[in-house]
């Protein structure tokens, strides 16, 4: 039988392959999105509704609205990045539509009960609590000490991130903008991300990556890049880690993205401590790499489960390692590239094997996340080392120059990562 299903659809790239997913012949398939993704639609929607921003709750609603009187009430909305899942939440509950509501997705975007819950599990974790105001910030830091990290609650991709060092830095925190928050205690141990599918009764296929850089970095004008990890003792750690936080924050099955902090006790073992989770396909690269590096397309199990259908992935026998690096724009977007400098591999493999650079006279976007950047990278190799050393290459040699969108010339900024 037809259904009506919505599709909240913001990526340009083809990060979800959406007609794979749900035959757009048999069902009345809609999306609502932006004009910067309406060309990504596929081809065989049965209408796109524009709005400003996937989410601007008022407009989605107001599209839904329409698209509903067209083609009937939507039987399920579905929203794969992370930035429409509260809005998708809220448009399920006041359509009375099947799927995931705000109070069921309340422990995966707020970062307290979040936090809360996992320590409840027994999780390791960096002392946290409610930041409601500058006070509570420095009575934190009095029990706990300096520095702290404040952020906020329902963030994403290290969207107001702050480090404060000490009591000098609270005024800080009067230039941010009203929301709820929480501060953590610093921790400087490496952050991995983890990435993979929890079916409900146990790990389904999942890769661990390090950070080359960190998110926050890449927010203040750093590259960041990721490379998968082959140590086999550090991922034994990670196995029980990454099982014990999907099943406590999800017993039924879900698409993760996990944060860690990774640390080394005195006899030298790995130390896991949670940092954050979403639930939701990683960013940057990643729905990429997991297709054309490992042929899983975890963006296909996240639709499932929005769907109403049980997802299943292969696990493959051998893994091979996978890796990405983003360049910010350098400078603030939008802008307009004006010269570019590409590395050339020494040889075939040491260099990236996709990759999507503006070209020079194009206008990169003011879009945020991480698909609208200054350039993009993805790699492959036999171990961790071998694309380490293609992405600190490519970073390092890879360069960019921009100026304002608005501006005729001048002001050009050469960007790229010396290590």
């Amino acid at each position: 039988m037809s259904r009506h299903i919505v599709v909240i659809h913001r990526w340009s790239d083809q990060y979800a392959r959406y007609e794979d997913y749900v035959d757009h012949r048999a069902h009345r398939v809609t999306y609502v999105t932006t004009e910067l993704a309406l060309a990504s639609v596929p081809g065989g929607a049965a209408a796109a509704q524009v709005v400003p921003a996937t989410d601007d709750l008022d407009a989605v609603r107001r599209a839904v609205t329409g698209l509903s009187t067209r083609f009937g009430a939507p039987e399920r909305v579905v929203a794969l990045n992370e930035g429409d899942l509260d809005t998708a939440a809220l448009v399920r509950e006041r359509l009375g539509c099947a799927g995931q509501t705000p109070g069921a997705l309340a422990r995966f975007r707020d970062k307290l009960i979040m936090n809360r819950t996992v320590e409840e599990a027994g999780v390791r974790l960096p002392a946290f609590a409610d930041a409601p105001d500058e006070a509570a910030v420095r009575a934190f830091a009095d029990r706990h000490g300096w520095p702290v990290v404040v952020k906020p609650r329902r963030g994403t991709a290290s969207r107001g991130v702050v480090r404060l060092d000490g009591p000098a830095d609270l005024p800080l925190l009067r230039t941010l903008p009203p929301e709820p928050r929480l501060v953590q205690r610093f921790c400087a141990d490496p952050i991995l991300h983890i990435d993979g599918l929890w079916t409900g009764d146990g790990l389904g296929p999942w890769r661990a990556s390090r950070y080359v850089n960190t998110c926050v970095d890449f927010t203040q004008g750093e590259a960041l890049g990721s490379v998968e990890i082959d140590d086999g003792e550090l991922l034994a750690s990670l196995a029980e880690f990454t099982g014990l936080v999907a099943g406590t924050l999800g017993p039924e099955p879900w698409v993760f993205h996990l944060e860690a902090f990774v640390g080394t006790s005195a006899d030298g073992k790995p130390v896991v401590r949670f940092l954050e989770a979403g639930y939701r396909v990683g960013g940057a690269e990643i729905p990429f790499v997991w297709r054309e590096v490992h042929g899983i397309d975890l963006m296909r199990a996240a639709a499932d489960i929005q769907l109403g259908r049980r997802p299943a992935l292969p696990v493959p026998a051998r893994w091979r390692t996978g890796g990405w690096l983003l360049v910010p724009s350098p400078v603030p977007a939008p802008c307009r590239v004006t010269s570019l400098t590409l590395p050339e591999a020494p040889s075939p493999g040491e260099g990236p094997y996709a990759s999507m650079i503006p070209a020079v006279g194009q206008v990169i976007p003011r879009a945020g996340g991480y698909e609208h950047v200054g350039a993009r990278f993805r790699f492959q190799g036999a171990s961790s080392g071998d694309v380490e050393k293609a992405v600190l290459r490519t970073a390092a040699r890879f360069r960019m120059e921009c100026v304002p969108a608005t501006a005729s010339g001048g002001g050009r900024t050469v960007c790229g990562l010396d290590r």
